[in-house]
């Protein structure tokens, strides 16, 4: 535990003269490794160390983790280096979110923390009820997990905190994949999630990610006024996502195709509890071959969306991704009846906004159709962004009348 370490005995980091220390000063949250001085003695810090980071002039800048195994070898914590990380210090920090959320939100189902725009730097902390699932995808916030519980349950007042540990950053981290349990029981059944009309059942143990996808309520909201009457197909659907929206939208049918069996067992669990399972049907399989397939059987809907996993999760990964997101729009769009809507999703960082778009443009062209976009969907409230950071922007949703 930090907070009873005087500051005068907190190791300390500094940036090498050509770093960006305007930036640093001006929110952004990150400093790369190649920025910083890595001497002997910040090498061998352990990861998640918290240290005192300076400017090549020894000005101090902040607080921050170090990890000197990862490529952001220091996140910002707080700008005032004084800063103690005790409980208190988290208290204030998930009260400050937890009262946007609860402007925004008239029940207990949100993303409570979402990392640096929250001032928890790569912690995510999503809410279900009573239960909280937390996910510590950096060092500091893995090490500091026992204040961070206790201030947790105190803000909120839940009895349940999970640790969910299957995060693709925490590899990079250096951290494990040992999920469990850090206060209260492991719930012994699906949660229900009331969102837009609808009922999601979200696994908080044995699904995807922290049990639900919080991030496209707005969307799912857009594309059922979309939908009544409509014809629905959701590609990529997980537990239910566009399609039982569209559903309590009043869409005539809707089609869930998904490659995970479970994932469907609970989109029609949430479609029965809803009920609207007379509408719902399901497909399993991967997802580019059911599009082909449906395209190959004369398919058609009046409203498709297709909602994929992150296909460009780096920059490495980019150009494939790209491909992968043309070919979804190539596939996706012929089997949009005339005057349909077609809604694309990208959840990609890497894949900014005006490459997404280019990409889903020139796949609905080569499906042999011409669009006009209507309207382009973000995240949810209780997903902000940060400004100065690019990255905690990631979802794009653009949705086409074809």
């Amino acid at each position: 535990m930090i907070d009873s370490v005087p500051l005068t005995d907190l190791p300390r980091v500094r940036l090498k003269p050509k770093a960006n220390a305007r930036g640093i000063r001006h929110g952004f949250p990150w400093v790369y490794a190649n920025d910083l001085v890595t001497d002997r003695r910040t090498r061998a810090m352990e990861a998640g160390t918290i240290a005192v980071l300076e400017d090549d002039k020894r000005s101090s800048l902040g607080l921050v983790a170090v990890n000197p195994g990862s490529k952001i070898i220091c996140r910002m914590l707080d700008r005032d280096p004084s800063a103690r990380l005790d409980t208190g210090w988290f208290q204030t920090r998930l009260a400050r979110a937890l009262a946007l959320r609860q402007r925004l939100f008239p029940d207990p189902f949100y993303r409570l923390v979402h990392a640096e725009a929250d001032g928890l730097p790569g912690l995510i902390i999503d809410r279900f009820g009573e239960t909280c699932v937390v996910q510590p995808n950096a060092a500091w916030a893995e090490r500091h997990l026992g204040p961070l519980t206790d201030a947790l349950v105190a803000v909120t007042g839940v009895t349940t905190v999970l640790k969910n540990a299957g995060g693709r950053t925490r590899a990079l981290e250096g951290l494990d994949d040992l999920s469990g349990v850090l206060r209260g029981t492991v719930p012994s059944a699906p949660i229900p999630v009331p969102m837009n009309g609808a009922t999601y059942m979200a696994d908080l143990t044995g699904g995807q990610k922290t049990g639900l996808f919080f991030d496209q309520r707005p969307n799912h909201a857009f594309a059922a006024r979309l939908a009544a009457g409509a014809r629905v197909l959701d590609v990529f659907s997980h537990v239910g996502g566009f399609a039982l929206a569209a559903l309590a939208g009043g869409a005539a049918s809707a089609l869930s195709v998904d490659g995970s069996a479970p994932a469907l067992a609970l989109a029609e669990q949430g479609a029965a509890a809803g009920g609207m399972a007379a509408r719902f049907t399901t497909r399993q399989g991967d997802a580019f071959d059911v599009l082909s397939a449906l395209g190959t059987e004369g398919a058609r809907f009046d409203v498709v969306i297709c909602d994929p996993p992150a296909f460009a999760p780096s920059k490495s990964a980019l150009e494939p991704g790209l491909r992968a997101y043309e070919r979804i729009a190539r596939l996706a769009a012929p089997l949009v009846a005339s005057d349909g809507y077609l809604c694309l999703c990208s959840c990609s960082h890497a894949a900014d906004l005006g490459r997404f778009h280019a990409a889903s443009a020139r796949g609905i062209g080569r499906g042999g159709r011409q669009a006009q976009l209507i309207h382009t969907g973000f995240a949810g409230p209780d997903h902000p962004q940060l400004p100065q950071l690019a990255e905690s922007g990631y979802l794009k949703s653009l949705f086409f009348r074809l």
